[in-house]
């Protein structure tokens, strides 16, 4: 069975009878459960009235680092999170590359959800790009190893993968290492140890080939475990069922099917 890491259902534009066909067709081919990720705390009250009817979907709450449009307080922040149906904090981190004039403003939010989940105890769900010194430097400086969380749709370094798995964290693979273009990550998580790997779709966003140019739907992570069952020399079971094992120890308040 395969679990869905990081997901945003909410986003996939359906209406709930759509939704609920897309989530029994990922059921059929053996998906069990899906973390449905916030990317904004204002709309989180939103987002988890789309999925509360489904108990095999999980929340976590928090303002995505493209999303500062949408920054709220710690306090709130903190309100949210610690409720009961939120298993992680985030998704937080850094975006140089598409968003660099909202350096200072990152920064401070990061800072604020690695408290937070220090406070809560729940594990961080971590967004990163062209990022690399200052998300690992903060991590540490915050005593982040205290919750530990995951590096979700990786496409950094493999320094920086090591980097965050000695510090405990679990690294996530989309769809991207699929790509004609990914040729880099490929090697990145040929390197990645077994046990440290999750997988994900990051829908709607990002689908794996072959089904490029549609949008992207929790079922497809199938794709990416196969890819990456074959690019580490392992059997698809063996990839799901370590993968899954490793969802459940990172996301412990999750509902194990």
């Amino acid at each position: 069975m395969f679990v869905d890491s990081h997901c945003h259902l909410d986003r996939l534009k359906q209406s709930p009878e759509e939704l609920a066909e897309t989530l029994a067709f990922a059921r059929k081919r053996g998906v069990e459960h899906f973390l449905c990720v916030a990317v904004s705390v204002k709309e989180y009250d939103d987002m988890l009235a789309t999925v509360k009817d489904f108990p095999d979907v999980s929340v976590s709450c928090g303002v995505h680092p493209l999303h500062q449009d949408d920054a709220c307080s710690y306090d709130e922040l903190l309100e949210k999170a610690q409720r009961d149906e939120v298993v992680a904090v985030g998704e937080t981190g850094l975006d140089y590359f598409y968003s660099p004039e909202s350096k200072s403003v990152q920064l401070t939010s990061f800072v604020d959800h690695i408290k937070v989940a220090n406070e809560t105890g729940k594990p961080l769900i971590i967004h990163t790009r062209d990022a690399r010194e200052d998300t690992i430097a903060l991590l540490k400086e915050h005593k982040a190893e205290h919750t530990i969380g995951v590096l979700h749709c990786f496409t950094e370094s493999l320094e920086m993968a090591q980097a965050a798995i000695e510090m405990g964290f679990y690294v996530s693979i989309s769809g991207i290492v699929t790509f004609n273009s990914a040729d880099e990550l490929r090697e990145v998580v040929k390197a990645i140890p077994l046990e440290k790997l999750l997988i994900e779709t990051d829908s709607p966003w990002l689908a794996p080939v072959p089904h490029r140019g549609k949008q992207n739907q929790p079922g497809y992570v199938v794709e990416v475990a196969e890819f990456i069952a074959n690019l580490k020399g392992v059997s698809v079971a063996e990839l799901a069922r370590q993968t899954t094992e490793n969802f459940y120890r990172l996301f412990s308040l999750a509902k194990h099917a």
